[in-house]
């Protein structure tokens, strides 16, 4: 294992920094890291689950402030994204077959990272597509994880005319028609980033230029848009996760965030899960963007607001302001 970082100017690599790749078995190469808490006391582990076209390096502010709340950390980069494994030859397609995949990998991460080399108790903070791979392996989670933190989770599209099932029923045929490595939306990457007026994600400026411009100087680890296969997988995800008996099921304590401008995913299906789950919360973030760690101040302060009540030894007063 080799540590394996991409800086950039405004975005360092946090303190106490290690990563390196696990081996799955189906063979592909997982990039993971660990960062080791600044402050104490000790509070545990939170392990942070990335969305779809999103890397590890992304997340280092996000990082610093759970580090310096006396959190480790412990992240991936999902098969077929960031710096680990490609899944396809044109490394720019969204692309995987399952994501019982992604759980796997989880499970992985688990085994190899954070029961051997990180401290107990341990969380879950997680983002759209990372979210739903958290709820799919929850069942496997609750003698590990204390607590969970879902950030706008993918659970339907925000266009209510299309539902998941028409998409995962058409995703199907054209899959058997093995037209299931093409993209299903937006398709590739382009030269140049959206405007910051037409972007979807974010309304902080600043966060958004640090982002596009990792992107811009490591393309490699970008993506385009998700393939029809991916599509389908994340559409079979989510009726998975929100069917009754799955969601009667669910043991784990889950704080769930939405963002009240989202138009990346269905916030009203978001708020509709929180409520019929047993050990569900649920905190609206108004007029917050889909991306919310990537959001204004105004916005991230009351997600680690809610972060810090939720989760137990939270942040004190101090901590919360120099968070």
């Amino acid at each position: 294992m080799t540590d394996l970082f991409y800086e950039l100017d405004g975005n360092p690599v946090p303190e106490n920094a290690f990563s390196g790749f696990l081996t799955t078995r189906d063979r592909k190469q997982i990039r993971f890291a660990r960062f080791s808490a600044t402050e104490r006391p000790l509070k545990g582990t939170v392990v942070v689950l990335p969305g779809r076209n999103e890397c590890i390096e992304k997340y280092f502010e996000t990082v610093r402030n759970l580090t310096g709340r006396g959190f480790g950390v412990a992240m991936l980069d999902w098969r077929g994204q960031g710096a680990s494994d490609r899944l396809l030859k044109n490394p720019q397609r969204g692309y995987v077959k399952s994501f019982q995949d992604y759980a796997r990998d989880l499970e992985q991460l688990f085994t190899e990272v954070v029961l051997p080399d990180c401290r107990g108790p341990y969380y879950i903070l997680a983002h759209s597509a990372g979210a739903l791979v958290a709820l799919l392996a929850s069942a496997n989670m609750v003698n590990r994880v204390q607590r969970m933190v879902l950030i706008a989770p993918f659970l339907d599209l925000p266009d209510q005319r299309v539902s998941m099932t028409t998409v995962r029923r058409l995703g199907g045929v054209l899959t058997c028609l093995g037209l299931g490595r093409l993209y299903a939306a937006w398709g590739p990457r382009k030269a140049l980033p959206t405007p910051f007026e037409r972007n979807l994600l974010t309304s902080d400026p600043e966060r958004y230029r640090r982002n596009t411009g990792l992107y811009q100087a490591y393309p490699q680890l970008a993506l385009g848009g998700p393939t029809v296969r991916w599509l389908r997988a994340a559409a079979i995800a989510t009726e998975t996760v929100r069917d009754p008996e799955f969601m009667a099921a669910m043991k784990i304590p889950t704080l769930i965030i939405g963002a009240g401008s989202d138009r990346v995913v269905s916030t009203r299906a978001v708020e509709h899960f929180a409520r019929h789950i047993r050990l569900g919360s649920f905190v609206m973030i108004d007029g917050a963007k889909h991306e919310i760690l990537q959001e204004k101040d105004y916005y991230r302060e009351q997600f680690l607001a809610a972060f810090d009540a939720f989760i137990p030894g939270g942040a004190t007063q101090a901590e919360a302001t120099s968070g």
